[in-house]
């Protein structure tokens, strides 16, 4: 690709490129948070309750997070504002957070999914992202 010589990559550039990056790299499928700079895992649209997820949930940043950073997931809904999660913290190592054994311990409720909240811990500033209706969660 020709570029002038007096070309300066502007941050939408580098991030795109940046994500490209990461897309490659880690091969399961992602999708893109309410934060430009999180990804996560694609959760399936409905699952059971008490149960855990057959693959990890992991959360990418495209941000410089220190190995060691925590990160933690919420769930909620505008009826269950903070639903009970098993196995919902995990520690940053080369900018992924790897979650195992991910089990949602409550239902979302008649035809409403939880959206997730993650919340990267890094001083001074933390990031949260969202991923609006990810996942609807039901007894059955």
């Amino acid at each position: 690709m020709f570029l002038p010589k007096n070309y300066q990559a502007s941050m939408t550039d580098i991030m795109f490129t940046t994500m490209q990056e990461y897309l490659h790299k880690y091969p399961w499928e992602l999708v893109q948070t309410e934060s430009p700079s999180v990804l996560c895992t694609v959760l399936p649209n409905r699952w059971r309750l008490n149960k855990s997820l057959p693959f990890d949930f992991r959360v990418v940043s495209l941000d410089d997070i220190p190995d060691g950073t925590m990160v933690t997931l919420k769930a909620g809904n505008d009826k269950n504002h903070c639903a009970k999660l098993r196995n919902c913290t995990s520690m940053m190592k080369n900018q992924v957070a790897k979650f195992s054994d991910l089990a949602f311990l409550e239902r979302s409720g008649r035809g409403k999914s939880f959206s997730l909240t993650i919340t990267i811990l890094c001083a001074p500033h933390y990031q949260i992202a969202t991923y609006n209706n990810a996942i609807q969660v039901k007894l059955d």
